[in-house]
């Protein structure tokens, strides 16, 4: 790992790169910078995914908390937007996630939220990555009466719960839903939840075994699909491995992806005057159907160039802007989550649902989105970082940028989280799309990619 932290936080596979160790030490250096700071004894909060490394890290990391003098309360296994809320909530000086969010169990990752529930500063995790990568000799611990403690949070799961419900206000009156939960951290909330507000519902990929996160879920969405359709339902509801992204199928089994959901609860804030200052925040991968379905409505867009959704929150949080989203399903209603929260999303959208009267479906139709190609390439290691500097690459690239302009776009970039090449090639026309998409392809496959993707 030459640099443990991006925007998503420090990730890799797990052990192999994100080892133990460094675990221990991203934990005593984060405890140590916030005891500086702290009148008391330090509290941090840790849940993890369902991932099988998960665990061990947890592990690794509440070690390095306690030996620097902090107590680590364990939240167990909650979704990641969980320890963004229970920061506050329990008073916090810090909340940290164990997940890869939707990458495969092989990997792993730590995000750290700050005692109100927002992604850490920059400055804070730049000084603990200095600490880590190149100061561990000023990392001294004191042992003997200073040792933190080790507390199990046993409420964790349904303190969240309690807190989504509270959040939204129309009861569902036995609405049918599946619910794909990908093997992942929401297995624990999302039935005590939907059921909470009223849905009849179904659940499917809520086994999981460790190394079966993100097998369906917003990564697949054919079994949901399938589920929906024979079960009748009247809506399907995919969550990644965190469950900080949804995705939504209608009844008839299509999907509406986060741009969608975005605009059903934009145009529906707009309604009710909770948009504030009339603007959502974007990424800048949002469909261009999105861009020019807001311009005839009357919807500012604020689009955030960076990747992540940290930045996405950022952008909010500086103009006090109360909705955000991405393609991808990050949905962020700011004033009711401080991050992106894929449960709370569906629940706002169902609700939207049932108070108009309306089908998913008709929902869904929002607005008619440009045809796109979206694919993830794997790249060979000794390419990460330099892939686009390939002439071979940089070539086709170009040249299908230079086509679709003004009627299209191509979207390249290597993942923060894993050796991937995400591509999205977009236009009015479906056959050059897609035809853009699989010559863009082929040239990474065949110069700097690995024979499966």
């Amino acid at each position: 790992m030459t640099k443990l932290f991006t925007s998503e936080g420090a990730s890799g596979r797990a052990i192999t790169e994100l080892s133990c160790e460094y675990a221990v030490q991203i934990g005593r250096a984060l405890a140590l910078l916030l005891q500086n700071r702290a009148a008391g004894k330090v509290k941090i909060l840790i849940g993890r995914d369902t991932r099988i490394s998960g665990e061990v890290l947890t592990a690794s990391f509440a070690a390095g908390c306690c030996s620097a003098g902090a107590d680590a309360h364990i939240l167990g296994i909650v979704p990641t937007p969980a320890v963004s809320y229970l920061c506050e909530k329990y008073s916090a000086d810090a909340g940290v996630m164990i997940t890869a969010s939707h990458n495969p169990f092989e990997f792993n990752g730590i995000r750290i939220f700050d005692s109100a529930g927002h992604s850490m500063s920059e400055s804070l995790i730049g000084e603990i990555e200095r600490l880590v990568t190149n100061a561990l000799d000023e990392m001294q611990v004191s042992g003997g009466e200073h040792i933190g403690s080790i507390v199990y949070e046993k409420n964790a799961e349904w303190d969240y719960v309690r807190g989504l419900m509270k959040r939204i206000g129309a009861d569902l009156g036995r609405m049918r839903i599946v619910i794909d939960c990908a093997n992942g951290a929401a297995c624990g909330t999302a039935e005590k939840f939907f059921r909470g507000i009223g849905a009849n519902v179904i659940m499917i990929n809520d086994s999981p075994d460790g190394k079966n996160i993100n097998l369906g879920g917003t990564v697949d969405t054919e079994a949901l699909k399938s589920s929906v359709l024979d079960s009748h339902a009247q809506a399907g509801i995919a969550f990644d491995g965190d469950a900080g992204r949804c995705l939504i199928i209608d009844e008839k089994g299509r999907l509406i992806d986060g741009d969608r959901i975005t605009a059903i609860l934009a145009s529906a804030m707009k309604a009710d005057q909770s948009l504030n200052a009339n603007t959502c925040v974007v990424s800048q991968t949002a469909n261009l159907g999105f861009f020019r379905w807001a311009k005839e409505n009357g919807i500012v867009v604020s689009a955030v160039q960076d990747s992540g959704w940290r930045f996405i929150v950022e952008r909010m949080l500086l103009g006090d802007y109360s909705l955000g989203g991405s393609p991808s399903g990050h949905i962020v209603l700011l004033g009711a989550s401080k991050t992106a929260d894929g449960q709370l999303a569906a629940a706002r959208v169902l609700e939207i649902m049932k108070l108009s009267g309306k089908k998913m479906s008709e929902l869904g139709s929002v607005y008619e989105p440009y045809p796109r190609v979206a694919m993830n390439l794997a790249i060979r290691p000794e390419y990460v970082g330099r892939w686009d500097k390939v002439p071979a690459v940089a070539e086709i690239v170009d040249y299908c940028q230079k086509k679709l302009e003004g009627d299209g776009r191509v979207f390249i970039r290597e993942s923060s989280t894993s050796p991937i090449i995400r591509l999205i090639v977009e236009g009015r026309e479906g056959d050059t799309v897609w035809q853009y998409a699989q010559a863009i392809a082929k040239a990474v496959r065949d110069n700097v990619g690995t024979e499966q993707d």
